[in-house]
């Protein structure tokens, strides 16, 4: 495999929730990214996959909120700590997919790394449904050729979003362009936060295929260029 190698963090125990099969979502992004010539690891333990980084160009994080339940389950996993740290500071690409957004609470570099976040009690959503995704950076690598996404999912509104970060996707939520994807050119490393892929459903969408994938290439350092439709 000559392309890029893909690690990918599914939320289960305590990254788990019920609003999201993050599996079903990580499986097709993963046949997705082989397809476009990766080699795609998908582990079903975030602390274990983050510990377990060396080599990947690539971590993909698709879990949710840790500190939703049991306050005894907090805390940052030391290996998983120290493996996160190593690779963000060698130049790891990221993407963060959905309620990645407001996931890894427990490691401040997770943060610091993807540029924005969920803020509890500010930030929401309408109901999930058809919507549409702008592209509001047409000339950047990630969103190259791509003019909108449709698909079914949320529209993520009120997040917390670095000064530094690009916004490449918005939606209008309330008559209001918010944020739905954005990159972070880190020093070293690349970044993209894409708020879509509620559920397998989002995943059916084309656009939203060819978006994610070329965030993913981008991110991990590759030609984003590829034929996926």
């Amino acid at each position: 495999m000559s392309g890029p190698r893909v690690v990918v963090a599914v939320g289960t125990g305590r990254y788990a929730d019920p609003w999201h099969p993050f599996g079903e979502v990580a499986r097709a992004l993963a046949a997705w990214l082989v397809e476009a010539g990766c080699g795609v690891d998908v582990r079903e333990d975030v602390d274990v996959a983050l510990a377990g980084l060396d080599g990947a160009d690539l971590l993909v994080v698709c879990a949710g909120d840790p500190w939703r339940g049991d306050e005894a389950r907090r805390g940052a996993d030391p290996a998983a700590s120290a493996g996160l740290g190593a690779a963000l500071r060698r130049g790891i690409g990221v993407l963060a997919v959905h309620a990645a957004v407001s996931s890894l609470r427990d490691y401040p570099d997770w943060r610091r790394a993807i540029g924005g976040g969920w803020v509890v009690g500010r930030s929401g959503h309408p109901p999930i449904g058809d919507a549409r995704f702008v592209v509001a950076e047409p000339g950047y690598p990630a969103t190259a050729g791509i003019r909108e996404v449709r698909a079914y999912d949320e529209r993520y509104a009120g997040l917390d979003i670095d000064a530094g970060a690009r916004i490449l996707l918005t939606s209008d939520v309330d008559g209001r362009a918010e944020p739905a994807a954005w990159a972070l050119e880190r020093n070293p490393g690349r970044s993209v936060v894409s708020t879509l892929g509620h559920d397998g459903r989002a995943m059916q969408s084309g656009g939203h295929r060819r978006f994610l994938v070329s965030a993913a290439l981008w991110a991990a350092g590759a030609d984003p260029r590829h034929t996926a439709s």
